[in-house]
Protein backbone atom coordinates (compact mmCIF):
# COMPACT_ATOMS: atom_id res chain seq x y z
CA UNK A 1 0.00 0.00 0.00
CA UNK A 2 1.12 3.59 -0.69
CA UNK A 3 2.01 5.15 2.32
CA UNK A 4 2.60 8.99 2.44
CA UNK A 5 4.99 10.83 5.68
CA UNK A 6 3.50 10.23 8.39
CA UNK A 7 2.74 6.11 7.62
CA UNK A 8 -0.99 6.75 6.59
CA UNK A 9 -2.87 5.89 3.46
CA UNK A 10 -2.43 7.80 0.73
CA UNK A 11 -5.42 9.70 -1.00
CA UNK A 12 -4.76 7.97 -4.17
CA UNK A 13 -5.50 4.47 -2.10
CA UNK A 14 -8.45 6.74 -1.20
CA UNK A 15 -9.36 7.26 -4.40
CA UNK A 16 -9.27 4.01 -5.58
CA UNK A 17 -11.56 2.47 -2.95
CA UNK A 18 -14.40 0.43 -5.14
CA UNK A 19 -17.76 1.70 -2.96
CA UNK A 20 -18.15 4.53 -0.95
CA UNK A 21 -18.23 2.85 2.34
CA UNK A 22 -14.41 1.65 0.75
CA UNK A 23 -13.13 5.13 0.87
CA UNK A 24 -15.00 6.44 4.25
CA UNK A 25 -13.37 3.98 5.66
CA UNK A 26 -9.54 4.38 4.19
CA UNK A 27 -10.07 8.35 4.41
CA UNK A 28 -11.27 7.99 8.39
CA UNK A 29 -7.70 5.95 9.01
CA UNK A 30 -5.93 8.81 6.95
CA UNK A 31 -7.30 11.08 10.05
CA UNK A 32 -8.75 13.39 7.69
CA UNK A 33 -12.04 15.26 8.86
CA UNK A 34 -15.38 13.77 8.20
CA UNK A 35 -16.04 17.13 6.11
CA UNK A 36 -13.58 16.33 3.62
CA UNK A 37 -14.38 12.10 3.98
CA UNK A 38 -17.80 13.45 2.63
CA UNK A 39 -16.49 15.49 -0.23
CA UNK A 40 -14.05 12.27 -1.80
CA UNK A 41 -16.97 10.17 -1.54
CA UNK A 42 -19.18 12.37 -3.42
CA UNK A 43 -16.49 13.20 -6.05
CA UNK A 44 -15.68 9.80 -6.64
CA UNK A 45 -19.74 8.88 -6.87
CA UNK A 46 -20.14 11.25 -9.52
CA UNK A 47 -17.54 9.47 -11.86
CA UNK A 48 -18.73 6.09 -11.14
CA UNK A 49 -20.24 4.60 -14.18
CA UNK A 50 -24.32 4.37 -13.83
CA UNK A 51 -25.75 1.51 -12.83
CA UNK A 52 -28.95 0.71 -15.38
CA UNK A 53 -32.07 0.60 -13.99
CA UNK A 54 -35.12 -0.78 -15.54
CA UNK A 55 -37.99 1.08 -13.64
CA UNK A 56 -38.71 3.68 -16.38
CA UNK A 57 -39.42 0.57 -18.83
CA UNK A 58 -41.53 -1.32 -16.36
CA UNK A 59 -43.47 1.49 -15.10
CA UNK A 60 -44.41 2.32 -18.99
CA UNK A 61 -44.83 -1.38 -20.41
CA UNK A 62 -46.82 -3.05 -17.13
CA UNK A 63 -50.44 -1.64 -17.43
CA UNK A 64 -50.06 -3.39 -21.46
CA UNK A 65 -49.30 -7.21 -19.40
CA UNK A 66 -51.76 -9.60 -18.04
CA UNK A 67 -52.33 -12.72 -16.39
CA UNK A 68 -53.91 -14.95 -18.94
CA UNK A 69 -56.39 -17.59 -16.88
CA UNK A 70 -57.64 -20.61 -19.24
CA UNK A 71 -60.95 -22.61 -18.03
CA UNK A 72 -62.30 -25.64 -18.65
CA UNK A 73 -65.21 -28.24 -18.05
CA UNK A 74 -62.80 -30.82 -17.09
CA UNK A 75 -61.51 -33.00 -14.27
CA UNK A 76 -58.14 -31.52 -12.96
CA UNK A 77 -55.45 -31.41 -14.67
CA UNK A 78 -53.17 -34.22 -14.40
CA UNK A 79 -49.31 -33.61 -12.82
CA UNK A 80 -47.85 -34.15 -16.29
CA UNK A 81 -49.91 -31.63 -18.06
CA UNK A 82 -47.89 -29.16 -19.07
CA UNK A 83 -50.35 -26.30 -20.58
CA UNK A 84 -50.28 -22.73 -19.94
CA UNK A 85 -46.78 -23.50 -18.71
CA UNK A 86 -43.41 -22.39 -20.88
CA UNK A 87 -42.14 -26.05 -21.45
CA UNK A 88 -39.72 -27.56 -19.47
CA UNK A 89 -38.44 -30.58 -21.56
CA UNK A 90 -37.37 -32.72 -18.14
CA UNK A 91 -41.49 -32.54 -16.50
CA UNK A 92 -39.62 -31.93 -12.97
CA UNK A 93 -41.24 -29.57 -10.67
CA UNK A 94 -42.12 -28.45 -7.01
CA UNK A 95 -42.39 -31.95 -6.06
CA UNK A 96 -38.55 -32.61 -6.27
CA UNK A 97 -38.50 -29.57 -3.71
CA UNK A 98 -37.80 -30.55 0.08
CA UNK A 99 -40.33 -29.98 2.18
CA UNK A 100 -39.14 -26.98 4.18
CA UNK A 101 -38.44 -25.01 0.65
CA UNK A 102 -39.09 -21.50 0.87
CA UNK A 103 -41.46 -21.65 -2.55
CA UNK A 104 -43.32 -24.72 -1.43
CA UNK A 105 -44.29 -22.97 2.13
CA UNK A 106 -45.32 -20.15 -0.16
CA UNK A 107 -48.17 -22.28 -2.02
CA UNK A 108 -48.92 -24.35 1.19
CA UNK A 109 -49.98 -21.03 2.96
CA UNK A 110 -51.41 -19.21 -0.04
CA UNK A 111 -53.70 -22.58 -0.77
CA UNK A 112 -52.27 -23.82 -3.74
CA UNK A 113 -51.14 -26.97 -4.12
CA UNK A 114 -47.11 -26.78 -4.87
CA UNK A 115 -47.23 -30.71 -6.93
CA UNK A 116 -50.10 -29.16 -9.31
CA UNK A 117 -48.77 -27.78 -12.35
CA UNK A 118 -45.90 -26.22 -10.41
CA UNK A 119 -47.67 -23.65 -9.22
CA UNK A 120 -50.99 -23.89 -11.18
CA UNK A 121 -53.91 -21.28 -10.40
CA UNK A 122 -56.18 -24.28 -9.41
CA UNK A 123 -57.65 -23.71 -5.82
CA UNK A 124 -58.81 -25.87 -3.63
CA UNK A 125 -62.24 -26.65 -2.51
CA UNK A 126 -63.64 -26.82 1.13
CA UNK A 127 -63.22 -30.22 1.25
CA UNK A 128 -60.15 -30.52 0.07
CA UNK A 129 -58.24 -31.01 -3.43
CA UNK A 130 -60.47 -33.98 -4.46
CA UNK A 131 -63.92 -33.23 -2.75
CA UNK A 132 -66.46 -30.75 -3.17
CA UNK A 133 -67.65 -28.94 -6.17
CA UNK A 134 -64.37 -27.94 -7.55
CA UNK A 135 -63.24 -31.78 -7.28
CA UNK A 136 -63.42 -34.12 -9.89
CA UNK A 137 -66.93 -35.11 -8.91
CA UNK A 138 -67.90 -31.55 -10.38
CA UNK A 139 -69.41 -31.70 -13.42
CA UNK A 140 -70.70 -28.74 -16.01
CA UNK A 141 -68.39 -26.15 -14.24
CA UNK A 142 -65.48 -24.15 -15.65
CA UNK A 143 -62.38 -24.19 -13.51
CA UNK A 144 -58.92 -23.37 -13.96
CA UNK A 145 -56.69 -25.24 -16.36
CA UNK A 146 -54.00 -23.51 -17.32
CA UNK A 147 -52.51 -19.84 -16.40
CA UNK A 148 -49.96 -17.97 -18.52
CA UNK A 149 -49.32 -14.37 -19.69
CA UNK A 150 -50.39 -11.72 -22.70
CA UNK A 151 -50.00 -7.87 -23.66
CA UNK A 152 -52.23 -5.91 -25.47
CA UNK A 153 -51.03 -5.24 -29.00
CA UNK A 154 -53.93 -2.34 -29.24
CA UNK A 155 -56.45 -0.15 -27.22
CA UNK A 156 -59.23 -1.62 -28.35
CA UNK A 157 -58.17 -4.50 -26.25
CA UNK A 158 -56.25 -7.12 -28.37
CA UNK A 159 -54.36 -9.61 -26.47
CA UNK A 160 -51.62 -11.72 -27.78
CA UNK A 161 -50.04 -15.10 -26.05
CA UNK A 162 -49.00 -18.46 -26.79
CA UNK A 163 -51.24 -21.08 -28.64
CA UNK A 164 -50.17 -23.71 -25.97
CA UNK A 165 -51.55 -21.95 -23.22
CA UNK A 166 -55.45 -21.60 -24.60
CA UNK A 167 -54.76 -24.21 -26.57
CA UNK A 168 -57.40 -26.44 -24.69
CA UNK A 169 -59.46 -23.79 -22.82
CA UNK A 170 -63.19 -22.75 -23.15
CA UNK A 171 -63.10 -19.62 -21.71
CA UNK A 172 -60.64 -17.01 -20.66
CA UNK A 173 -60.20 -14.54 -17.98
CA UNK A 174 -57.67 -11.31 -18.68
CA UNK A 175 -56.02 -10.15 -15.35
CA UNK A 176 -54.64 -6.39 -15.47
CA UNK A 177 -51.72 -5.55 -13.14
CA UNK A 178 -54.18 -3.95 -11.03
CA UNK A 179 -56.26 -6.60 -10.52
CA UNK A 180 -59.12 -6.13 -12.71
CA UNK A 181 -60.62 -9.42 -14.71
CA UNK A 182 -62.16 -9.26 -18.01
CA UNK A 183 -63.39 -12.18 -19.99
CA UNK A 184 -61.81 -12.93 -23.27
CA UNK A 185 -62.87 -14.49 -26.82
CA UNK A 186 -60.35 -16.52 -28.78
CA UNK A 187 -59.79 -14.43 -31.78
CA UNK A 188 -57.44 -16.82 -33.63
CA UNK A 189 -54.36 -19.33 -33.09
CA UNK A 190 -51.56 -20.74 -35.18
CA UNK A 191 -49.87 -24.19 -33.81
CA UNK A 192 -47.40 -23.86 -36.16
CA UNK A 193 -45.53 -20.46 -34.39
CA UNK A 194 -47.54 -21.25 -31.10
CA UNK A 195 -48.94 -17.44 -31.19
CA UNK A 196 -53.04 -17.30 -30.36
CA UNK A 197 -54.98 -13.68 -30.35
CA UNK A 198 -57.63 -12.63 -27.52
CA UNK A 199 -59.75 -9.81 -27.27
CA UNK A 200 -61.57 -8.47 -24.39
CA UNK A 201 -64.09 -5.79 -24.45
CA UNK A 202 -63.21 -2.71 -22.75
CA UNK A 203 -66.71 -1.52 -23.09
CA UNK A 204 -65.47 1.73 -24.74
CA UNK A 205 -61.81 1.94 -22.27
CA UNK A 206 -58.58 2.33 -24.05
CA UNK A 207 -55.92 0.04 -22.95
CA UNK A 208 -52.55 0.78 -22.49
CA UNK A 209 -50.59 -1.06 -25.19
CA UNK A 210 -47.21 -2.08 -26.65
CA UNK A 211 -45.48 -1.89 -29.82
CA UNK A 212 -42.74 -4.34 -31.85
CA UNK A 213 -39.95 -3.83 -31.64
CA UNK A 214 -37.39 -3.84 -35.12
CA UNK A 215 -35.50 -7.03 -35.20
CA UNK A 216 -33.00 -5.60 -37.60
CA UNK A 217 -31.97 -3.57 -34.34
CA UNK A 218 -32.09 -6.45 -31.87
CA UNK A 219 -27.99 -7.57 -31.23
CA UNK A 220 -26.76 -10.39 -28.94
CA UNK A 221 -25.86 -8.50 -26.07
CA UNK A 222 -28.40 -6.27 -25.73
CA UNK A 223 -30.43 -6.21 -22.32
CA UNK A 224 -33.73 -7.12 -22.24
CA UNK A 225 -36.76 -7.29 -19.66
CA UNK A 226 -39.24 -10.44 -19.25
CA UNK A 227 -42.73 -9.39 -17.73
CA UNK A 228 -45.36 -11.98 -16.68
CA UNK A 229 -47.06 -14.44 -14.13
CA UNK A 230 -44.29 -17.04 -13.29
CA UNK A 231 -46.14 -20.06 -11.29
CA UNK A 232 -49.42 -17.82 -11.36
CA UNK A 233 -47.30 -15.73 -8.93
CA UNK A 234 -48.75 -12.80 -10.94
CA UNK A 235 -46.88 -9.31 -12.35
CA UNK A 236 -43.37 -10.20 -12.03
CA UNK A 237 -40.08 -8.40 -14.08
CA UNK A 238 -37.01 -10.09 -14.93
CA UNK A 239 -33.90 -8.79 -16.65
CA UNK A 240 -31.39 -10.43 -18.72
CA UNK A 241 -29.78 -10.06 -22.24
CA UNK A 242 -30.03 -11.18 -25.86
CA UNK A 243 -28.12 -14.87 -25.78
CA UNK A 244 -28.69 -16.22 -29.25
CA UNK A 245 -30.36 -15.62 -32.41
CA UNK A 246 -32.10 -17.70 -34.75
CA UNK A 247 -32.40 -20.51 -32.42
CA UNK A 248 -33.75 -24.19 -33.94
CA UNK A 249 -34.96 -25.82 -30.61
CA UNK A 250 -36.89 -28.59 -33.10
CA UNK A 251 -40.66 -27.23 -32.61
CA UNK A 252 -41.57 -26.98 -35.81
CA UNK A 253 -40.15 -25.72 -38.95
CA UNK A 254 -40.38 -22.42 -38.48
CA UNK A 255 -38.36 -22.26 -35.34
CA UNK A 256 -36.01 -18.76 -35.32
CA UNK A 257 -35.84 -17.87 -31.44
CA UNK A 258 -34.44 -15.48 -29.79
CA UNK A 259 -32.51 -17.32 -26.74
CA UNK A 260 -32.36 -14.77 -23.65
CA UNK A 261 -31.06 -15.23 -19.92
CA UNK A 262 -33.59 -13.78 -18.47
CA UNK A 263 -35.56 -15.52 -15.69
CA UNK A 264 -38.40 -17.56 -17.23
CA UNK A 265 -40.59 -19.60 -15.89
CA UNK A 266 -43.91 -21.90 -16.22
CA UNK A 267 -46.43 -19.00 -16.29
CA UNK A 268 -44.28 -16.70 -18.46
CA UNK A 269 -45.57 -18.44 -21.60
CA UNK A 270 -46.97 -15.88 -23.69
CA UNK A 271 -45.66 -12.44 -21.85
CA UNK A 272 -43.19 -10.16 -23.64
CA UNK A 273 -39.59 -9.37 -23.66
CA UNK A 274 -38.61 -5.66 -24.14
CA UNK A 275 -35.86 -3.92 -24.87
CA UNK A 276 -34.66 -1.00 -23.26
CA UNK A 277 -37.41 1.42 -25.01
CA UNK A 278 -40.06 -0.67 -24.24
CA UNK A 279 -40.90 -2.36 -27.47
CA UNK A 280 -41.67 -6.31 -27.99
CA UNK A 281 -38.93 -8.12 -29.07
CA UNK A 282 -39.90 -11.32 -28.73
CA UNK A 283 -42.62 -13.67 -27.05
CA UNK A 284 -41.44 -15.86 -24.44
CA UNK A 285 -42.51 -19.29 -24.78
CA UNK A 286 -40.02 -22.04 -24.13
CA UNK A 287 -37.33 -22.69 -21.24
CA UNK A 288 -34.66 -25.52 -21.31
CA UNK A 289 -34.61 -26.89 -17.63
CA UNK A 290 -33.56 -30.08 -15.95
CA UNK A 291 -34.75 -28.36 -12.61
CA UNK A 292 -38.26 -27.45 -13.57
CA UNK A 293 -37.18 -23.82 -12.98
CA UNK A 294 -35.28 -21.06 -14.81
CA UNK A 295 -31.48 -21.58 -15.33
CA UNK A 296 -30.86 -18.67 -17.88
CA UNK A 297 -31.72 -20.38 -21.04
CA UNK A 298 -35.44 -19.14 -22.43
CA UNK A 299 -37.02 -18.91 -25.89
CA UNK A 300 -38.78 -16.06 -27.38
CA UNK A 301 -40.73 -16.04 -31.11
CA UNK A 302 -38.90 -12.38 -32.48
CA UNK A 303 -41.00 -9.67 -33.11
CA UNK A 304 -40.81 -10.20 -36.69
CA UNK A 305 -42.47 -13.67 -36.92
CA UNK A 306 -44.84 -12.90 -34.16
CA UNK A 307 -45.84 -9.42 -36.03
CA UNK A 308 -46.80 -11.03 -39.40
CA UNK A 309 -48.70 -14.09 -37.95
CA UNK A 310 -50.71 -11.55 -35.03
CA UNK A 311 -51.90 -9.19 -37.82
CA UNK A 312 -53.29 -12.18 -39.96
CA UNK A 313 -54.96 -13.90 -36.75
CA UNK A 314 -56.81 -10.11 -36.19
CA UNK A 315 -57.70 -10.06 -39.58
CA UNK A 316 -59.15 -13.75 -40.09
CA UNK A 317 -58.69 -15.74 -37.23
CA UNK A 318 -56.38 -18.03 -38.93
CA UNK A 319 -52.89 -17.56 -41.00
CA UNK A 320 -52.86 -18.28 -44.70
CA UNK A 321 -49.64 -19.51 -45.72
CA UNK A 322 -47.98 -20.56 -49.37
CA UNK A 323 -47.40 -24.37 -49.74
CA UNK A 324 -44.72 -26.15 -52.18
CA UNK A 325 -46.09 -29.53 -50.58
CA UNK A 326 -42.48 -31.10 -51.11
CA UNK A 327 -40.55 -33.06 -48.10
CA UNK A 328 -37.19 -31.19 -47.62
CA UNK A 329 -34.10 -32.35 -45.17
CA UNK A 330 -31.20 -30.31 -45.25
CA UNK A 331 -28.01 -30.41 -47.21
CA UNK A 332 -25.38 -32.20 -45.12
CA UNK A 333 -21.38 -31.88 -46.03
CA UNK A 334 -21.22 -35.11 -47.23
CA UNK A 335 -24.51 -34.85 -49.14
CA UNK A 336 -22.72 -31.89 -51.10
CA UNK A 337 -20.16 -33.96 -51.85
CA UNK A 338 -22.05 -36.73 -53.31
CA UNK A 339 -24.06 -34.94 -55.98
CA UNK A 340 -21.00 -31.97 -56.81
CA UNK A 341 -22.69 -28.86 -54.96
CA UNK A 342 -19.72 -26.53 -54.28
CA UNK A 343 -20.92 -25.98 -50.04
CA UNK A 344 -23.60 -27.88 -48.02
CA UNK A 345 -26.52 -25.32 -48.36
CA UNK A 346 -30.14 -24.76 -49.62
CA UNK A 347 -32.83 -27.52 -49.24
CA UNK A 348 -32.97 -31.51 -50.87
CA UNK A 349 -35.97 -32.62 -51.92
CA UNK A 350 -36.78 -36.30 -50.25
CA UNK A 351 -40.38 -36.41 -52.04
CA UNK A 352 -42.72 -34.19 -53.89
CA UNK A 353 -46.53 -34.66 -52.49
CA UNK A 354 -48.72 -36.47 -55.20
CA UNK A 355 -50.55 -33.32 -56.98
CA UNK A 356 -48.68 -30.71 -54.92
CA UNK A 357 -47.93 -27.54 -56.26
CA UNK A 358 -44.15 -28.62 -56.32
CA UNK A 359 -45.18 -31.77 -57.91
CA UNK A 360 -47.04 -30.11 -60.99
CA UNK A 361 -43.99 -28.20 -61.37
CA UNK A 362 -41.81 -31.24 -62.01
CA UNK A 363 -39.43 -30.61 -58.59
CA UNK A 364 -38.37 -34.49 -58.27
CA UNK A 365 -36.58 -36.68 -55.42
CA UNK A 366 -32.83 -35.87 -55.50
CA UNK A 367 -33.53 -31.78 -56.41
CA UNK A 368 -31.64 -29.18 -54.26
CA UNK A 369 -33.66 -25.92 -54.19
CA UNK A 370 -30.74 -23.20 -53.36
CA UNK A 371 -32.19 -20.33 -54.37
CA UNK A 372 -36.08 -18.61 -54.12
CA UNK A 373 -36.62 -15.05 -56.41
CA UNK A 374 -32.98 -14.74 -56.88
CA UNK A 375 -32.10 -15.15 -52.92
CA UNK A 376 -30.10 -18.06 -51.71
CA UNK A 377 -31.84 -20.74 -49.02
CA UNK A 378 -29.54 -21.24 -46.18
CA UNK A 379 -31.10 -24.60 -45.43
CA UNK A 380 -34.16 -26.69 -45.58
CA UNK A 381 -35.68 -24.40 -42.52
CA UNK A 382 -34.98 -21.39 -44.27
CA UNK A 383 -37.01 -22.72 -47.65
CA UNK A 384 -39.99 -23.50 -45.20
CA UNK A 385 -40.08 -20.41 -43.33
CA UNK A 386 -39.43 -18.15 -46.83
CA UNK A 387 -42.56 -20.27 -48.23
CA UNK A 388 -44.98 -20.01 -45.44
CA UNK A 389 -44.55 -16.08 -45.75
CA UNK A 390 -45.85 -16.05 -48.79
CA UNK A 391 -49.28 -15.67 -49.94
CA UNK A 392 -50.95 -18.49 -51.35
CA UNK A 393 -51.22 -18.34 -55.64
CA UNK A 394 -48.05 -16.55 -55.57
CA UNK A 395 -45.52 -17.38 -58.54
CA UNK A 396 -41.89 -18.10 -56.91
CA UNK A 397 -38.81 -18.76 -59.17
CA UNK A 398 -37.39 -21.51 -57.89
CA UNK A 399 -33.23 -22.24 -58.41
CA UNK A 400 -32.54 -26.13 -58.55
CA UNK A 401 -29.76 -28.42 -58.77
CA UNK A 402 -30.15 -31.33 -60.71
CA UNK A 403 -27.97 -33.75 -62.19
CA UNK A 404 -24.99 -31.39 -61.50
CA UNK A 405 -26.52 -28.15 -62.92
CA UNK A 406 -28.88 -25.49 -62.05
CA UNK A 407 -31.79 -24.64 -63.63
CA UNK A 408 -34.93 -22.46 -63.34
CA UNK A 409 -38.27 -23.84 -62.04
CA UNK A 410 -41.63 -21.51 -61.33
CA UNK A 411 -43.99 -22.92 -58.87
CA UNK A 412 -47.42 -21.28 -58.14
CA UNK A 413 -47.70 -21.97 -54.60
CA UNK A 414 -50.59 -23.21 -52.75
CA UNK A 415 -52.54 -22.59 -49.37
CA UNK A 416 -50.92 -24.97 -46.96
CA UNK A 417 -53.78 -27.26 -45.40
CA UNK A 418 -54.37 -26.77 -41.82
CA UNK A 419 -53.71 -30.21 -40.88
CA UNK A 420 -51.19 -30.72 -43.47
CA UNK A 421 -47.98 -32.51 -42.40
CA UNK A 422 -44.51 -33.14 -44.22
CA UNK A 423 -44.91 -35.25 -47.64
CA UNK A 424 -43.43 -38.86 -47.37
CA UNK A 425 -43.93 -42.07 -48.98
CA UNK A 426 -46.46 -44.19 -47.44
CA UNK A 427 -44.43 -47.46 -46.68
CA UNK A 428 -46.24 -48.02 -43.71
CA UNK A 429 -47.30 -51.86 -44.88
CA UNK A 430 -44.20 -52.90 -45.69
CA UNK A 431 -43.48 -56.46 -44.55
CA UNK A 432 -40.22 -57.69 -42.96
CA UNK A 433 -38.08 -58.60 -45.81
CA UNK A 434 -37.13 -61.68 -45.88
CA UNK A 435 -33.37 -62.93 -45.49
CA UNK A 436 -31.05 -62.47 -49.20
CA UNK A 437 -30.44 -65.52 -50.98
CA UNK A 438 -26.59 -67.04 -50.43
CA UNK A 439 -25.71 -65.30 -54.32
CA UNK A 440 -26.83 -61.99 -53.62
CA UNK A 441 -23.69 -60.13 -53.87
CA UNK A 442 -22.94 -57.93 -50.56
CA UNK A 443 -21.88 -54.55 -51.20
CA UNK A 444 -18.81 -54.94 -48.74
CA UNK A 445 -17.57 -51.63 -48.81
CA UNK A 446 -20.80 -49.94 -48.06
CA UNK A 447 -21.28 -52.41 -45.23
CA UNK A 448 -24.59 -53.20 -46.97
CA UNK A 449 -25.79 -56.63 -48.05
CA UNK A 450 -29.34 -56.09 -50.89
CA UNK A 451 -31.57 -58.20 -51.78
CA UNK A 452 -34.96 -58.06 -54.38
CA UNK A 453 -37.64 -55.87 -52.14
CA UNK A 454 -41.37 -57.69 -51.90
CA UNK A 455 -42.64 -55.05 -54.35
CA UNK A 456 -39.60 -55.26 -56.93
CA UNK A 457 -39.14 -51.61 -56.19
CA UNK A 458 -35.81 -50.67 -55.12
CA UNK A 459 -33.39 -53.14 -53.25
CA UNK A 460 -33.92 -54.48 -49.57
CA UNK A 461 -31.34 -54.36 -47.36
CA UNK A 462 -31.06 -57.29 -45.56
CA UNK A 463 -27.59 -56.89 -43.69
CA UNK A 464 -25.74 -54.36 -42.27
CA UNK A 465 -22.39 -54.14 -40.74
CA UNK A 466 -22.37 -52.49 -37.38
CA UNK A 467 -18.74 -50.85 -38.25
CA UNK A 468 -19.60 -49.22 -41.32
CA UNK A 469 -20.08 -45.77 -42.12
CA UNK A 470 -23.58 -46.71 -43.50
CA UNK A 471 -24.84 -48.16 -39.42
CA UNK A 472 -22.96 -44.26 -38.45
CA UNK A 473 -25.41 -42.80 -40.53
CA UNK A 474 -28.57 -44.17 -39.16
CA UNK A 475 -29.47 -47.16 -42.09
CA UNK A 476 -30.92 -50.16 -41.09
CA UNK A 477 -31.69 -53.78 -41.72
CA UNK A 478 -35.20 -53.96 -42.83
CA UNK A 479 -34.94 -50.67 -44.72
CA UNK A 480 -35.23 -50.01 -48.39
CA UNK A 481 -32.47 -48.37 -51.14
CA UNK A 482 -35.06 -46.88 -54.04
CA UNK A 483 -32.35 -44.93 -55.75
CA UNK A 484 -28.23 -43.86 -55.82
CA UNK A 485 -27.10 -40.76 -56.99
CA UNK A 486 -31.21 -40.07 -58.39
CA UNK A 487 -30.78 -43.10 -60.28
CA UNK A 488 -33.67 -45.39 -59.50
CA UNK A 489 -32.32 -48.99 -58.49
CA UNK A 490 -33.31 -52.49 -58.69
CA UNK A 491 -30.46 -54.76 -58.26
CA UNK A 492 -26.80 -54.94 -56.85
CA UNK A 493 -25.45 -54.37 -60.30
CA UNK A 494 -27.23 -51.19 -60.49
CA UNK A 495 -25.78 -49.48 -57.64
CA UNK A 496 -22.29 -50.90 -58.40
CA UNK A 497 -22.73 -49.02 -61.75
CA UNK A 498 -24.00 -45.80 -60.23
CA UNK A 499 -20.70 -45.75 -57.96
CA UNK A 500 -18.08 -46.19 -60.82
CA UNK A 501 -19.79 -43.40 -62.75
CA UNK A 502 -19.38 -41.61 -59.13
CA UNK A 503 -15.95 -43.08 -59.34
CA UNK A 504 -15.32 -41.75 -63.06
CA UNK A 505 -17.19 -38.39 -62.34
CA UNK A 506 -14.73 -37.47 -59.49
CA UNK A 507 -17.42 -37.93 -56.63
CA UNK A 508 -15.61 -39.39 -53.24
CA UNK A 509 -19.63 -39.78 -51.99
CA UNK A 510 -22.58 -41.15 -53.15
CA UNK A 511 -26.50 -40.23 -52.17
CA UNK A 512 -28.59 -42.84 -51.18
CA UNK A 513 -32.30 -42.24 -50.78
CA UNK A 514 -33.42 -44.49 -48.23
CA UNK A 515 -37.42 -45.89 -47.85
CA UNK A 516 -38.65 -46.79 -44.49
CA UNK A 517 -41.94 -47.00 -42.36
CA UNK A 518 -41.34 -43.56 -41.22
CA UNK A 519 -40.94 -42.50 -44.84
CA UNK A 520 -37.92 -41.51 -47.26
CA UNK A 521 -34.81 -39.53 -46.45
CA UNK A 522 -31.38 -38.98 -48.15
CA UNK A 523 -28.08 -40.33 -47.34
CA UNK A 524 -24.48 -39.97 -48.53
CA UNK A 525 -22.23 -42.45 -48.13
CA UNK A 526 -18.59 -42.73 -49.23
CA UNK A 527 -17.10 -44.68 -52.00
CA UNK A 528 -14.77 -47.15 -51.80
CA UNK A 529 -14.26 -46.67 -47.78
CA UNK A 530 -13.26 -43.06 -48.15
CA UNK A 531 -14.47 -40.25 -45.59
Amino acid sequence: MLKNFNGRPSLATVLKASTVAGIAAAVLATGVPLEITRSYAEAVKVQAPAVPSFANVVDAVSPAVVSVRVENRVNPVSDNNNDGFSFDFNGRGFDDLPDDHPLKRFFKQFGQDPNDQQGHSRRFGQNGPNGGPNGPGGKGRLRPVAQGSGFFISEDGYIVTNNHVVSDGQAFVAVMNDGTELDAKLIGKDPRTDLAVLKVDGKGKKFTYVNWADDNNVRVGDWVVAVGNPFGLGGTVTAGIVSARGRDIGSGPYDDYLQVDAAVNRGNSGGPTFNLSGEVVGINTAIFSPSGGSVGIAFAIPASTAKDVVADLMKDGQVSRGWLGVQIQPVTKDIAESIGLSEPSGALVVAPQAGSPGDKAGMKAGDVVTALNGETIKDARDLSRRIGAMQPGSKVELSVWRAGKAQPLTVELGTLPIDQKDASADDSNQPQQPEAPASEKALADLGLTVGPSDDGKGLAITDIDPNSDAADKGIKEGEKITSVNNQEVSSADDIVKVLNQAKKDGRTRALFQIQSNEGSRFVALPINGQG
